[in-house]
């Protein structure tokens, strides 16, 4: 029904992220910033999905269709969110298409793709609408408070899912410090 879609350029990640540890809600979370081309592919299903819900609700002229999971922040750019339960973990690999299994500073600026599907959905109070479930994440470049880890940005053979691409190893740490500075300590 829906097909998986990978952002075939990095996205950069905007916003509170939860990716290796647990908001206070209890839900993982990830939210990007995609073009328009991968919002045209979502529209381009959406519409058959609804057909489905519809299909499916108790009375269909009172149901009522939730917006889209996506959000318009500047022209031709979207807002992307995700959720999930940490007992259901999404994997997570470098861009040689390494595993990484230890927490590594992924929070607002970061470069990642993504894979994706958008899945629809009808709720008791016959409204209905779709949601974007996340497959996989790959790490591009990592960026925290001490700096940007881009890699080596040598050409390597990266996970099938994603193809080859330069960026973050989970193996290999290569931290670039932030130049801004922290006034607040200055006396």
């Amino acid at each position: 029904m829906s097909k998986t879609i990978v952002t075939q350029t990095p996205v950069r990640l905007e916003g509170y992220q939860a990716v290796f540890q647990p908001s206070k809600f209890g839900n993982l979370n990830l939210s990007c910033i995609v073009d328009e081309s991968v919002v045209e592919q979502l529209e381009a299903t959406r519409t058959e999905l609804l057909e489905w819900c519809k299909s499916k609700v108790k009375n269909p002229r009172r149901s009522v269709c939730k917006p889209e999971p996506w959000e318009e922040v500047s022209q031709g750019m979207y807002q992307v969110k995700f959720k999930w339960s940490p007992d259901s973990p999404v994997p997570i690999v470098d861009s040689e298409g390494t595993p990484i299994t230890e927490e590594i500073p992924l929070y607002s600026g970061s470069l990642v793709k993504v894979a994706f599907r958008q899945k629809p959905y009808t709720l008791p109070d016959d409204s209905y609408g779709t949601s974007l479930k996340l497959q996989a994440i790959q790490v591009i470049q990592a960026s925290g408070s001490a700096g940007v880890d881009g890699g080596d940005l040598d050409a390597t053979e990266a996970a099938a899912l994603f193809g080859q691409t330069k960026g973050f190893k989970a193996n290999e740490p290569n931290v670039t410090p932030t130049t801004t500075t922290d006034d607040s300590d200055d006396f």
